[in-house]
């Protein structure tokens, strides 16, 4: 069936054809149709009215290419009905319109209510509210749009008024209660909304709730429409609140809560250029930098309310600078907003379960308790192509709102890049703000600015503080008086033009002196925090303490203050300026009130309300502490308990790698083993550290390769510590993962060892037999050993079936058949040969692991080149290149590289294969040398550079017995004598096609 949506996104669904390919002319006459329903529409009059510009001719030419497309789109059975020169829309039961749907189950709930059918007024009405997932068509102005667009809002909000109504009435406070929440969002203006919800709010007990609610209103008017929340709402709650305390006296009119933008003209023009920019088509980012309190938010608040009027999904987020960030926040932030969320649902499945990775609904698998991260390194792209493609879901155009982007984390950053890449035409643009001086101090944000800038994706917007005249002017907007000169030359030097500290002044003595007689910000800041009651202060600094948006329920878990203590107090803190309502919570209006809120708590109370906070974080989270535990092992750490600091780091950190922030991870994993530093040394200390190595291990392989020296460190250490602790596992999974990282730098014999070592021990324990098996089977083979390699590899895949080493990051099978086909060419068995490579690359591609069939393919590549299938080398090369640049693999694309440049040859092919031994050695990847030096020379001694061929070739056969890699050491020493001290000699072809005898 065919589904049409037109509330809350523009977009045709037909199962049978994928997502429905339709011009926005076409969904708009399809819609103008549907709206119209049953009423037949004159071909001419919807010809003038949606081609207005061209010749009548024209128009009816263009409203016959819409309808055909339409017809094709949606069939015969679902396409408008022609009557000569008339259309009409009739409804068919094989295309479903969501209006349609919204409009027949609001009148059968409303009918049922009439009936007094209390049950089925509910069902229908849920269905017909849930089916309302926006304003009809959003981002489209025409009359005939607003008009139906504001029925159907109405019609809605008066359906979430009655059934919150009839579940009041049925005792249902709860289910109520997420009504009235609906009803606000659909009309947000309207006080009503807010009336009922505080009600409800109030009458399940939850007065800070009320509270929060009554915030969130005065917030919204005040921005919105510069006015206060009314007498009827303003009553309600003080009803609910009681009595404020006396030294939070309620002020008689409410200034704007956000000040008058003054002085900025030259940013709000740009800032709009840009947007402009983004509606056509060129995505990007605009970044807004300056010092901190020059009003970057103000700029970028003010771009958002511009994007909302041009009907655009705005998403905000911000980062936050101390630690307990976890990675890609923001990302989840957005991907919480409303608007995303509900669009969200329409995704493809394959998408949404890379969405839920980040943001788990209520069906989402729970995450693993180990790290997968090696065998699951590939689907990091998948995870950034599924995330930015819910961004992009709801089909209109995007803002997405970064503030503080110099606190962000680099996986935010690396998925930034992607998205603003992703397509060459992309309707988005990411507005950000940073600090100048630590935006440049962070390596990984300055180069991910660096890397847009060079596509040129970025447009800075650069802040500078107030003209005299503007603080003068900003200052007059706040306090409501003219000042004198004097007091105007102490503002301008006192605050430097700095908005915000124009605006704390003000604050400081409401309504009075707008210079505030304050030193500097700072000050200014701590008299602030010192006007308040001791409640409150407490409050705030409890607040400061974590460092981020916080939650009423947050608070009452953490605080000693009773519950009406504590919603007078955050009142409080509201009615000065102190925070602001904030996602679901708070936050303050600014980072600098934050630190001096936190600067006014002694150093023993903050450890105690850092511990608080991590308890409170505990009960709030019981079940789900993977999403807080990284703001739980933080506060741990500076509430003096390291033991439980570690618990959650060590969460953190395989959190992270399950999201594939793989530099997060280890940072993580690092932090952990500062705190184990300071522990006391021991058994207790070793089997906590063994733990914390075990799990850097992956992350390392995948940032830096397995020729890692961190990584060999880091493994080295484990074995020692499962030595130490007797445990066999641990030992083997080091030795198989040290076998991998001294094959790959070239320690040939030595990782053969290490598989013989793990072989041994693996007698013990049939988990890991396959993989030393496998470990044994490359290293004899590495030495020039290709029938005890076989008889290995043979064994190996004996040992298991469909499983990944996840030391490794391969599938078992794919590898060892990938392998194994070198070892059956090196004793002449060219049949079997084949064979082995061709179950790998089957096995590689119906497993759906890339970075197997990466591997199969970087082995078949080597085959073909060796028995001289050109043309089979050249197909295996093109679908490694392209698997390696889609997943950023490497090392396997140094293979490519190589082989590409021996099948290209000349200069070319020359310049390209030391591109590649060049990427090879810096990564201290030298497993093969011997091999690839000998591919350089054959392509010199075609191009007739004997003398560097001769070079060349010396260089393998030293690197042969430094490495103890003798695989292809008869066919270099053979090459070697061919080129000897004569000149000329065969070509590397002839060669390269003797038969080589097994060593």
């Amino acid at each position: 069936m065919v589904t049409v949506y037109l509330l809350g996104e523009q977009r045709v669904s037909n199962p049978d054809d994928g997502a429905g390919t339709v011009s926005s002319r076409a969904i708009a006459l399809l819609a103008y149709l549907v709206l119209h329903a049953g009423l037949a529409q004159s071909r001419t009059r919807l010809a003038g009215l949606f081609w207005p510009e061209s010749s009548e001719q024209q128009a009816r030419t263009n409203l016959r290419r819409e309808l055909h497309n339409l017809r094709g789109l949606l069939g015969s059975d679902g396409a408008p009905t022609a009557d000569g020169p008339t259309l009409t829309w009739t409804d068919s039961p094989s295309c479903r319109v969501d209006v349609d749907t919204f409009r027949n189950e609001r009148a059968a709930a409303l009918a049922a209510l009439a009936d007094s059918g209390t049950q089925a007024f509910l069902e229908h009405a849920d269905r017909a509210i849930d089916t309302y997932r926006g304003d009809l068509m959003p981002g489209v102005y025409e009359d005939w749009v607003l008009d139906h667009r504001d029925v159907l809002r109405r019609e809605c909000v008066e359906l979430c008024e009655a059934m919150v109504r009839v579940l009041r009435e049925s005792g249902e406070v709860e289910t109520a209660t997420a009504c009235a929440r609906r009803r606000i969002q659909l009309d947000p203006l309207a006080e009503a909304g807010y009336r009922t919800l505080m009600e409800l709010q109030a009458a399940s007990g939850d007065r800070a709730a009320a509270m929060t609610t009554y915030h969130r209103c005065a917030a919204v008017l005040e921005t919105e429409l510069g006015v206060a929340p009314g007498a009827a709402t303003t009553r309600l709650f003080d009803n609910l609140l009681g009595e404020q305390p006396a030294a939070a006296p309620r002020r008689e009119r409410v200034r704007t809560a956000m000040p008058a933008l003054i002085g900025r003209e030259r940013e709000c023009g740009e800032l709009q250029r840009r947007w402009r920019q983004a509606l056509d088509g060129r995505q990007g980012l605009v970044l807004v930098s300056g010092d901190a309190g020059v009003g970057k938010t103000r700029l970028t608040t003010e771009l958002a309310e511009v994007a909302r009027a041009d009907g655009a999904v705005v998403a905000t987020a911000r980062c936050f600078g101390l630690p307990g960030r976890v990675a890609l926040a923001p990302v989840a932030e957005w991907l919480r907003s409303p608007e995303l969320r509900s669009a969200i649902g329409s995704l493809d499945p394959l998408w949404r379960v890379e969405v839920e990775r980040l943001v788990p609904s209520a069906e989402s698998a729970p995450r693993p308790a180990t790290s997968r991260a090696m065998v699951d390194a590939w689907q990091r792209h998948r995870f950034f192509e599924g995330t930015a493609r819910a961004v992009l879901s709801p089909g209109r155009p995007v803002l997405l709102v970064l503030d503080d982007l110099q606190w962000c984390d680099a996986e935010t950053t690396a998925w930034l890049a992607f998205l603003l890449t992703l397509d060459t035409r992309l309707r988005v643009l990411v507005a950000a703000t940073a600090r100048t001086d630590e935006a440049q101090s962070r390596r990984d944000v300055r180069d991910a600015l660096r890397a847009l800038r060079s596509a040129r994706l970025v447009t800075d917007v650069e802040v500078d503080p107030l003209t005299a005249d503007g603080t003068v002017e900003l200052a007059r907007s706040l306090g409501g008086r003219v000042l004198d000169p004097a007091e105007e030359a102490v503002l301008y030097a006192a605050t430097a033009g700095y908005p915000l500290y124009v605006v704390e002044a003000a604050r400081m003595v409401p309504g009075a002196d707008a210079t505030g007689g304050a030193g500097d910000l700072g000050e200014v800041l701590a008299r602030r925090l010192g006007q308040c009651s001791d409640p409150a202060r407490d409050v705030a600094g409890l607040a400061a303490a974590l460092g981020a948006d916080f939650d009423l329920d947050l608070l009452s878990e953490a605080s000693d203050l009773d519950t009406d203590s504590l919603v007078q107090a955050v009142d409080e803190l509201w009615r000065r300026r102190i925070v602001r309502p904030a996602g679901t919570g708070y936050d303050f209006v600014h980072d600098l009130v934050r630190e001096a809120a936190y600067r006014s708590v002694g150093p023993p109370r903050r450890w105690l309300l850092h511990r608080r906070l991590a308890q409170g974080l505990e009960l709030l989270h019981t079940g789900r502490t993977d999403d807080v535990a990284a703001q739980l092992a933080e506060q741990y750490r500076r509430g003096g308990r390291p033991d439980r600091a570690l618990h959650y780091l060590q969460r953190a950190a395989e959190v992270a790698a399950g999201v594939f922030a793989n530099a997060d991870a280890l940072r993580l994993f690092r932090d952990c083993l500062d705190l184990l530093e300071a522990m006391p040394v021991g058994r207790n200390r070793d089997a906590h550290e063994v733990d914390v190595r075990q799990g850097m291990s992956a992350p390392l392989t995948t940032l830096y390769g397995y020729s890692d020296p961190q990584l060999e460190r880091t493994l080295d250490r484990t074995m020692e510590l499962g030595q130490r602790l007797r445990r066999p596992k641990v030992v083997l999974g080091a030795l198989i993962g040290l076998f991998a990282v001294h094959f790959v730098q070239g320690h040939t014999a030595h990782a053969h060892g290490l598989g013989v070592r793990a072989l041994e021990l693996s007698a013990a324990d049939p988990e890991f037999e396959g993989q030393a098996h496998f470990a044994v089977a490359g290293g004899a083979l590495g030495l020039g050993r290709p029938r005890e390699a076989i008889e290995h590899f043979d064994i190996a895949q004996r040992s298991f079936s469909d499983d990944y080493s996840f030391i490794l990051g391969t599938r078992l099978e794919v590898h060892c058949h990938a392998w194994e086909s070198h070892a059956y060419w090196m004793i002449g068995d060219e049949q079997a040969a084949e064979q082995a490579s061709a179950d790998a690359l089957g096995l590689g591609r119906a497993c759906g692991h890339p970075y197997s069939l990466a591997v199969a393919l970087g082995y078949a590549s080597v085959l073909h080149q060796v028995r001289g299938d050109d043309t089979a080398l050249l197909a295996s090369l093109t679908e490694l290149r392209q698997l390696c640049e889609r997943y950023h693999f490497a090392y396997y694309s140094q293979w490519s590289q190589i082989l590409e440049g021996r099948l290209v040859g000349g200069e070319p092919g020359i310049a390209k294969i030391h591109d590649g031994l060049a990427a090879l050695r810096r990564q201290r990847a030298f497993a093969r040398m011997p091999y690839w030096l000998s591919l350089l020379a054959e392509v010199q001694i075609d191009a007739g550079s004997v003398d560097a061929a001769r070079a060349t070739l010396d260089a393998a056969l030293i690197a042969a017995e430094q490495h103890d890699d003798r695989w292809w050491l008869p066919q270099v020493l053979r090459l070697r004598a061919d080129v000897g001290p004569f000149a000329g000699g065969v070509s590397a072809r002839t060669v390269r096609e003797r038969p080589i005898p097994t060593v």
